[in-house]
């Protein structure tokens, strides 16, 4: 997303960013991070993020209201995320599978849809507790 001079946009700014955090970062997060840069203004975090969004690049985790990176942003279908609420977590899973019953509901309700988010909170396999086998 380089701009015409060469020059890193901040869109590219906040993708770096993103890439470089273990976990989702909330808008506000990333500001903080950027503080030290001379950026103070929300404005410009917002609208990166809406830039990466529209380039596939960026997915909005609606529960946490974080952001991260989208792991193949040539992916056509509908994103699956497993949360973890001990570790903070997050896990993007694509199945083409289960976008095609989305679209097949859709289709037998007659909703028309816009997008489909589909988050699954739980605890991941490093925190849960050791469950004993007989």
């Amino acid at each position: 997303m380089a701009g015409r001079s060469g020059r890193q946009t901040n869109a590219d700014r906040v993708l770096a960013h993103l890439r470089h955090q273990e976990r989702p970062q909330s808008a506000y997060q990333i500001l903080d991070d950027f503080r030290g840069d001379g950026v103070t203004g929300a404005m410009m975090v917002y609208c990166a993020l809406d830039q990466l969004r529209a380039a596939g690049q960026v997915h909005r985790i609606e529960s946490l209201n974080a952001w991260t990176v989208c792991r193949d942003p040539s992916h056509a279908t509908t994103p699956v995320f497993e949360i973890c609420r001990d570790c903070g977590a997050v896990t993007e899973h694509l199945d083409a599978r289960l976008s095609c019953d989305i679209a097949k509901l859709s289709d037998r309700t007659g909703l028309t849809p816009d997008r489909s988010v589909i988050e699954i909170h739980g605890r991941c396999g490093d925190c849960r507790p050791d469950v004993p086998t007989d």
